[in-house]
């Protein structure tokens, strides 16, 4: 019976290792790992002392929030090229509206009516093009390639005819000192946790006062968004829609899924992911710029897959993307933490491994589906 029971065990033991193998985010886990392990090493002390893991924690949000937004969509089988343009669109309109007021001569604008007119207009874009994508058959690639130029131009051409030729907006009220809806994307969170690691004597600067005050309210927006998203995708019907739409699309529709309210709907979900990415810029910079949101539809993209979502859709998870976001922001500021790493690298390593995990990722699909 002992000799039994082991066996059982053994078994079992071989079961969950196989089942966490085979999960879509053991690469971008793994991967993470080892970069972490080599930040530590080379550049420990500057990395993860507090100021090190604000500044981390701030480029990795601000992937992580459109990354999500990619994966989803990825998952479901489309793409959308337009969420930089769709950024830097957003962000222009924000800040125009808060120096120049509302349209049509209404008046001044506040933090919250400026980003809500903007947040009705980016989602209305996004139910566009997500129109288009299921009304005409075109491939989601050329539609959204096509809304990258066209919002990209729109920005471009109203900052030079509203801002004096500039494609830049500066100095705009600290509007997050004084309105807490500002507060709420450019202010700070997690203050607490800073406060005891102070009162533990390890976030202290020279003078021995407290150095950083909390993290950046994006990290904060990057957790809800996950968690929500996470739930919707693992615990709802919506979710099993998504994958199903991305899976087999005709099967699906047949199975009573609204496979083009599905794909809409997520179209409309990258242009609100955007534009939460520009909120947090503009209310915790006080600027714009025409350039904002320039090749990050590619970087979301990337984390996405390094996250283990399949290119052609039906596979994929939140958690992943997290990983996948947490790699890419980790090695993007690492060029300020060691000396001797050209920074083009990013760049090197971002095309390497996002083709690595291509393969890693359809060898996992295969394996799951059993080479369907």
């Amino acid at each position: 019976m002992q000799a039994e029971r082991i066996e059982s065990d053994r078994q079992v033991n071989q079961g969950a290792f196989r089942k966490f193998i085979r999960r879509p985010e053991i690469g971008a886990f793994s991967g993470m790992v080892v970069i972490l392990l080599f930040l530590a090493i080379v550049a420990g002390d500057v990395v993860f002392n507090p100021l090190g893991i604000k500044n981390n924690l701030s480029i990795i949000s601000q992937l992580g929030i459109i990354a999500i937004g990619a994966c989803l969509l990825m998952i479901a089988g489309e793409f959308d090229l337009s969420i930089g343009s769709m950024i830097g669109f957003a962000g222009m309109s924000m800040a125009m509206m808060l120096k120049w007021g509302l349209p049509f001569g209404l008046g001044e604008a506040s933090p919250f009516m400026a980003f809500t007119l903007t947040l009705c207009m980016t989602l209305f874009i996004g139910w566009i093009i997500g129109n288009i994508v299921v009304r005409s058959g075109l491939s989601s690639f050329i539609v959204t390639l096509a809304f990258l130029f066209i919002l990209r131009g729109l920005t471009e051409v109203s900052f030079r005819e509203f801002n004096e030729g500039s494609t830049q907006i500066s100095g705009l009220p600290d509007f997050k000192e004084t309105d807490f809806f500002a507060y709420l994307f450019g202010g700070e969170t997690f203050k607490w946790a800073f406060t005891l690691l102070y009162e533990m004597g390890y976030n202290l600067n020279r003078l021995g006062n407290q150095w950083v005050i909390g993290l950046d309210a994006k990290v904060a927006w990057w957790i809800c968004i996950a968690i929500i998203t996470y739930i919707v995708l693992s615990r709802t019907q919506l979710g099993n829609w998504i994958y199903a739409t991305g899976d087999n699309k005709e099967s699906a529709r047949a199975n009573g899924v609204p496979v083009n309210q599905v794909k809409i709907g997520l179209f409309m979900f990258t242009a609100f992911c955007a534009t939460i990415f520009a909120a947090c810029q503009v209310f915790d910079t006080n600027t714009a710029d025409a350039a904002k949101g320039n090749l990050k539809e590619l970087e979301a993209i990337a984390a996405a897959v390094v996250g283990g979502t399949v290119m052609t859709g039906g596979f994929g998870s939140i958690v992943g993307v997290i990983f996948g976001a947490v790699i890419f922001g980790l090695v993007q500021n690492s060029v300020f933490y060691i000396s001797w790493i050209d920074g083009s690298y990013y760049r090197v390593f971002l095309g390497t491994v996002l083709l690595i995990a291509a393969f890693a990722n359809e060898n996992i699909r295969k394996r799951i589906t059993g080479g369907i």
